[in-house]
């Protein structure tokens, strides 16, 4: 591990379209420590590839490229990258999002650097439009951070990731104690468990200057273009959260209707996609994490009952069909 370096990674899949102005945000930081840039290529049959080819023979000394043959999924793709990095620190930028301030990593590693129980520091972010350009803030920006707020993101998460710098040797410390949270094929997520157990081994610092433009654009992996996929991926999320606070004991009120929030959500995810399957899932995992019923489950439960449910879904076609709408 080189004590005077940071390494950035960047997690890329088909963005050919994209990952220049990602590697353009991070190579035009001014920080005081040198940086690598450490690409995890995952098997994309576009010409994100090539693209970062092009910038590795531009910039040989500061970037890598961990090129996949076969697409392993983001998560894999995320944790086989931290492993390869060689830095002091690590920060993190998609291969959709781009960084907004050169000073993001300078500030932060003065931070890291002056307080060294300090575990992880993070930024306000904005999100991004990709059709019209445009950035703006969902709000909720001063949440207090704690361990329950980082298990539940509502509108936001308490610790975006793409805007954070975090410690090496303590994640690693984390990865070697609680390794069941880093199987890519248990969690299909990585953002949660890094939070959350960086800021159980130390305190948690915030800059409240923006530095992240988040893509918001449909078919990202927090924003998946179908209901089955957007089932599998809140259905991981709430599986970690809810294992997390089992492990580390953590009870909370407020946590508890956040579970509540997520058994109803992904009841109307399997209601909206006609899988009847989805509906044996989500029940299984309300079940399992021991979620009592509210009334928004209890309405959840009832719309998907056999005849009611191909009932009110032709009502729900019927309603967003265009005729409809005119």
């Amino acid at each position: 591990m080189d004590s005077e370096l940071i390494s950035v990674i960047v997690c890329t899949y088909n963005q050919e379209d994209t990952i220049g102005r990602t590697l353009d945000s991070i190579l035009s930081q001014k920080c005081h420590l040198p940086i690598e840039i450490v690409i995890g290529e995952d098997g994309s049959t576009d010409n994100t590839l090539s693209v970062c080819q092009q910038y590795e023979k531009r910039h040989p000394d500061v970037i890598r490229i961990l090129a996949k043959k076969q697409n392993g999924g983001f998560v894999r793709n995320y944790f086989d990258c931290l492993r390869a990095c060689r830095g002091k620190f690590i920060a993190d930028c998609a291969g959709d999002d781009f960084w907004t301030d050169n000073q993001k990593l300078e500030q932060e590693s003065i931070i890291l650097e002056q307080d060294e129980s300090v575990g992880i520091v993070h930024t306000n972010w904005l999100r991004y439009d990709e059709r019209t350009g445009e950035q703006f803030s969902l709000g909720g920006e001063s949440r207090e951070v704690t361990l329950a707020t980082i298990l539940m993101p509502i509108e936001r998460p308490a610790i975006h990731l793409c805007t954070a710098l975090y410690r090496n040797d303590w994640i690693r410390r984390a990865m070697q104690e609680y390794p069941q949270f880093f199987d890519p094929d248990a969690y299909q997520c990585e953002d949660i468990q890094i939070a959350f157990l960086l800021a159980r081994m130390g305190k948690v610092a915030y800059l409240d200057t923006p530095t992240l433009a988040y893509s918001c654009s449909v078919g990202t992996i927090s924003n998946p273009d179908n209901e089955e996929k957007q089932f599998r991926f809140w259905a991981n999320a709430t599986r970690l959260s809810h294992d997390l606070a089992q492990t580390f004991g953590i009870h909370d009120e407020q946590l508890d209707r956040f579970f509540q929030a997520r058994v109803h959500k992904l009841l109307m995810h399997a209601f909206r996609s006609g899988n009847p399957s989805l509906r044996t899932q989500a029940l299984a995992i309300q079940k399992e994490m021991n979620v009592a019923d509210n009334r928004q489950i209890r309405f959840a439960k009832l719309l998907l009952l056999p005849g009611i449910w191909q009932v009110m879904r032709f009502v729900r076609n019927v309603l967003k069909s265009p005729k409809t709408q005119k």
